[in-house]
């Protein structure tokens, strides 16, 4: 499985907090060993921020941590250390609230996605792509597709995360900018193709599912290691990220509702196979 500065990173800050709470200690208790504030110790355990080493040390020696179980944290605290990867050149236009959502996108084991009005990035086809950026008024468009290029690598490693995307019918129609055919031709065969490969499932969500309301979009990433499942929501002046265990309950409750209500598989082939017949009606119209 693919890995990560910050997946280990947040992974150290979970090995951290676990040892913190065995020990009986607050994080104030621990900003004191320290000598820093309690809002500080909480970012090293939810791994927003770099640990030192020193730090780490001074930590596991407070939480009573020795022996073969302190070497193994200071060994991850090490690799945590390492540089994050080069956000220079094209890969700089990437806002930085979503850089932590592609630095751990390799490392998930499973990501369950749902969009209502747009298809999700990692679906998109280089044409639906071309036509969102320059609609939006991007002045670095070559360098917005090649990053959104670069996030489907994620499909092709040897071993995958299985990634599930439920799309609403509404994503289908609407293209970037107005009415399109060629573009929702392209994407709907873009879509057929992706399908296909291992470990990606597409369900779409149609008009009449039976559901009292539809939520906003939102995406949720399960890792295999310790390091804590979050859910992601993006919004228009950034991202959110939640792992408290409510609140990522209340998401996965309501992706299951969400699927429950979309079509199998096998119908979502033949439903993008029906639209794309009509988007082709359509461009010879």
């Amino acid at each position: 499985m693919a890995s990560t500065v910050t997946s280990r990173r947040k992974q150290l800050g979970n090995e951290l907090r676990h040892a913190r709470l065995a020990a009986k200690m607050t994080q104030q208790q621990v900003a004191d060993v320290l000598g820093c504030t309690q809002g500080k110790v909480n970012k090293i355990e939810s791994g927003a921020v770099g640990v030192k080493l020193g730090d780490v040390r001074t930590m596991l020696e407070a939480f009573g941590v020795n022996g073969d179980e302190s070497e193994a944290l200071m060994s991850l605290a090490r690799a945590s250390a390492g540089q994050r990867g080069a956000w220079s050149g094209y890969r700089s236009v990437v806002p930085h609230w979503f850089r932590t959502f592609t630095d751990l996108e390799p490392a998930a084991v499973e990501i369950m996605t749902w969009h209502g009005e747009r298809i999700p990035g990692p679906l998109q086809s280089e044409h639906y792509m071309l036509k969102q950026f320059t609609e939006f008024g991007a002045t670095d468009v070559t360098s917005l597709v090649r990053n959104r290029l670069d996030r489907k690598a994620v499909f092709d490693q040897p071993q995958p995360p299985y990634y599930r995307f439920i799309i609403s019918e509404a994503a289908l129609h609407r293209a970037p900018g107005g009415r399109a055919p060629a573009v929702m031709l392209d994407q709907i065969e873009h879509l057929l193709e992706l399908d296909r490969r291992q470990r990606v499932y597409i369900h779409v969500l149609p008009f009449g599912a039976r559901l009292a309301a539809v939520p906003n979009d939102f995406t949720i990433m399960r890792f295999p290691d310790r390091t804590r499942d979050f859910v992601y929501i993006e919004h228009s002046a950034g991202g959110i990220y939640l792992d408290d265990q409510k609140d990522f309950q209340l998401f996965v409750d309501a992706w299951d509702r969400l699927r429950g209500a979309a079509m199998e598989r096998q119908d979502t082939r033949q439903f993008l196979k029906e639209m794309a017949e009509k988007y082709r009606v359509a461009m010879g119209a």
